[in-house]
Parts: structure tokens; C-alpha cells; sequence
């Protein structure tokens, strides 16, 4: 396995698992992450998987980068393949169009066919979540059948809202606070994308899977309401 080690401060180190963004290689990325719970290195404070490396960062107080690096090439030697592992499936309900999806119409424009297929194309499979980045519980992920041939908007907005659901290409991504994006906005999700009062604040984690589920605006506002209630339970599905 061609691994590379690279310092990122003094604080901080980044393993490099391939060179390229892939379902193979952010797999080998959770392998390691995977490795280092079972087996904890004393100064590891802290892991941040990404498409392609492991960010960890560690108390040089502590632990030495030398030593360190050992520990890391020897949980690489032990990582055992989750790539047979059960599938995690979470159901996200989606509002499409409308207030909430302001640029669907647009975006069947632009893929030359209509805001039904558009629906259909997004909504029939399951999405890869690579990572969460940007903001916190923001969810980096991919579909790999029928991708979309638009790119993002030529120009950013400054703020878009919370829950929203935002497209390129065969990515999809949930947007968990008001913040600055420049792809398409089609939808948007009732449910807390993080919630910093739960003990697991996140909805969604890297190496899970985003199914979207399509509901009408009175369906929108009733799981809203019962999420904010802290009722609604999120439907999972666990596949072999």
C-alpha cells in the first residue's frame, strides 16, 4: 500500500491513503480510523478522516512524532478490509422544489429534461458519504449512478439556509447551519443535520449512506415539528 506521512504543524499529522477520490481509497481511510479506536495510540487526541488521508492530531508532550509514525505503519500493517462490512443506509426526507428548492427548475434546464426526472434521478439511489467537512456535520457525498452533467452556479450565494439540499454532478451535499455555498439548491431536509445537545450531534457519518426521500410539504412539516419535539426517529437500513 502506497502510504505517505505528512506533518501538518507540530501538532498534527496527515496519512495519505491514495492520490485519488474513490470508494476504494476513503475506505482504506476509515480502515485506519477504524484500526486506531480499536487500538489507541496514548497522544492521539484527535482523527479527521477526509476523501483520501487521516488527519490526526496528537499531544507531541505526549507521544513523539518518530513514535508516532511507528504506531501509525503498524496499525496500516493490521488493518483488517471493511469493505465487506454492513452497508448503513439513513432515510433523509426531502422537500423538493419550491421556497426550499429554488434552483430545481433551473437545474432540469440545464440537464435538458424535466424537474420530475430530476427528482427521479436524485432520489432513486443511494449516496456515499465520504466525509464531513466545511461545517460541522456537513456531509461530502456521491451517488454513482446517472450523474447530473451541471457543475455549481457561476457565483456563490453569501448565505443559503439550513437543511438545505445542494447538487453537482453526481454529488449531493446537507447543509447544517445558514452558510455561504455556490452549488444548486433543489430541496430541503426537516430533520437537524447537527445538534450539538444530542451526545452523537451528527445525522450522519463518513462510510454511511444518504437515501433521499421524497415528501410533500405537509409531510415536510409534520417530521419538522417532531423533529424539533425530538420524536422523530431516522429510518435506517443495514444491508449486508
Amino acid at each position: 500500500m502506497d502510504v505517505k506521512i505528512l506533518m501538518s504543524g507540530d501538532q498534527a499529522v496527515s496519512v495519505q491513503m491514495g492520490d485519488e477520490i474513490s470508494l476504494e481509497v476513503n475506505r482504506k481511510v476509515l480502515m485506519l480510523q477504524e484500526e486506531l479506536k480499536k487500538h489507541p495510540v496514548e497522544g492521539i487526541r484527535e482523527m479527521v478522516p477526509t476523501y483520501a488521508s487521516l488527519m490526526i492530531h496528537y499531544r507531541p508532550e505526549i507521544i513523539k512524532l518518530d513514535k508516532l509514525i511507528d504506531e501509525i505503519y503498524q496499525r496500516i500493517d493490521n488493518m483488517k478490509d471493511i469493505a465487506g462490512s454492513k452497508k448503513i443506509v439513513r432515510e433523509v426526507p426531502i422537500l423538493y422544489g419550491g421556497e426550499t428548492g429554488p434552483d430545481l427548475e433551473l437545474c432540469a434546464q440545464l440537464e435538458n429534461t424535466t424537474v420530475e426526472e430530476i427528482i427521479r434521478k436524485h432520489s432513486a439511489h443511494d449516496y456515499y458519504v465520504y466525509m464531513l467537512g466545511f461545517a460541522p456535520g456537513h456531509p461530502y457525498s456521491a451517488r454513482f449512478e446517472e450523474p447530473f452533467s451541471f457543475k455549481r452556479r457561476d457565483t456563490a450565494r453569501v448565505k443559503i439556509p439550513a437543511g438545505s439540499v445542494v447538487v453537482q454532478l453526481n454529488l449531493s451535499d446537507l447543509i447544517p447551519f445558514e452558510q455561504p455555498c455556490g452549488w444548486n439548491i433543489i430541496g430541503s431536509t426537516p430533520l437537524t443535520i447537527c445538534d450539538y445537545k444530542k451526545e452523537d450531534p451528527f445525522l450522519v457519518h463518513a462510510g454511511e449512506w444518504i437515501r433521499y426521500i421524497p415528501v410533500s410539504k405537509k409531510e415536510y412539516e409534520q417530521i419538522k415539528r417532531a423533529d424539533e419535539a425530538g420524536t422523530y426517529q431516522v429510518k435506517v437500513r443495514v444491508e449486508e
